[in-house]
């Protein structure tokens, strides 16, 4: 009975975690079944492409505090070299992770790679086949540099092509200037060096992709597949997707009384220690009215103005 329960429990993880480094789609539902709404035929969660739109307009301060305020402590990482730094950066995460080349490793999962689809040799393009219109390729590289980048203009052409975004690298990029000269390739990486990837195990080994999809780490965030990247100004949000609506809707919220307290501050109505504790009963209803007033012009969905005024009590 005990060599049967084994049996079923060994069964059950590799129908989990499959024979190679991409997860399965049932692996996938397990570990984001949190998110209740639409997904890719992998399993992948498809955040609509309408709050992504929506969360272009907030501020890692906004996100972070949600993030905060749920208890997930481990979402951002800071520091990044940029391409288009003034752009904002959302999509849903397609993540790989490589580890240090072993030639063993290697060559072990080529073989088993090479069986699925007729994949072309090269490990690192096998993730890039899977990118879809509105994903960003998240990369742990584990910071690697000489001899390290797997990202030029090639595969960066590539990238842009299939998803209209950049990519979030842990690690060095190279041909920096092809990669900007992509335009709207807006991008997060760590560093920049000419050198190009070696991933030959026989001569010259630097990386193996050890897992698609997988959940990683890049620098201080853990990242899952189907979390919606969000990068500006020289920082990256790792978003659950079962709570991007909640992040975008505080944003929403937080910039219409930032934008209605720099207002009164400005016309010299309220004074900075009023319009920075919580607010009185008088500024509330003002607030209220200010929103009915200028709801056509407000940088948020008319339905979402009106969701907030119906809850409103002033």
């Amino acid at each position: 009975m005990k060599n049967k329960i084994l049996l079923l429990t060994i069964l059950t993880f590799v129908s989990f975690v499959g024979f190679s480094q991409q997860i399965s789609k049932e692996y996938m539902l397990h570990l984001t079944r949190e998110w209740k709404g639409e997904r890719f035929p992998d399993g992948r969660p498809k955040v609509s492409d309408a709050l992504l739109q929506r969360l272009k307009k907030s501020t890692l301060e906004e996100v972070w505090a949600v993030l905060r305020n749920k208890n997930y402590k481990h979402q951002y990482e800071g520091n990044w070299q940029t391409i288009n730094p003034d752009s904002v950066l959302v999509g849903r995460a397609v993540t790989a992770t490589f580890t240090p080349g072993r030639p063993d490793l290697q060559t072990a999962i080529d073989d088993k790679g090479h069986e699925k689809d007729g994949r072309v040799k090269s490990q690192n393009a096998w993730p890039i086949d899977l990118l879809v219109k509105g994903d960003v390729y998240v990369v742990d590289q584990f910071d690697a540099y000489e001899d390290g980048p797997t990202i030029g203009d090639n595969l960066g052409n590539s990238i842009y092509a299939k998803t209209g975004n950049g990519i979030v690298y842990n690690g060095a990029v190279r041909d920096i200037n092809g990669l900007k000269e992509i335009g709207g390739f807006t991008s997060f990486f760590k560093s920049y060096h000419p050198s190009h990837h070696l991933n030959n195990a026989a001569t010259a080994l630097n990386t193996t992709l050890v897992g698609i999809n997988q959940p990683t780490r890049i620098g201080d965030a853990t990242v899952m597949a189907g979390d919606v990247v969000f990068g500006r100004d020289g920082g990256v949000l790792f978003i659950p997707p079962h709570l991007v609506e909640e992040c975008v809707k505080v944003s929403e919220i937080v910039r219409l009384r930032d934008m209605f307290g720099h207002q009164r501050l400005r016309e010299q109505k309220y004074t900075p220690g009023q319009i920075d504790t919580r607010w009185s009963d008088e500024i509330e209803r003002d607030f209220s009215k200010w929103l009915n007033d200028n709801k056509s012009k407000l940088p948020v969905p008319m339905e979402q103005i009106q969701e907030l005024l119906k809850g409103r009590t002033w």
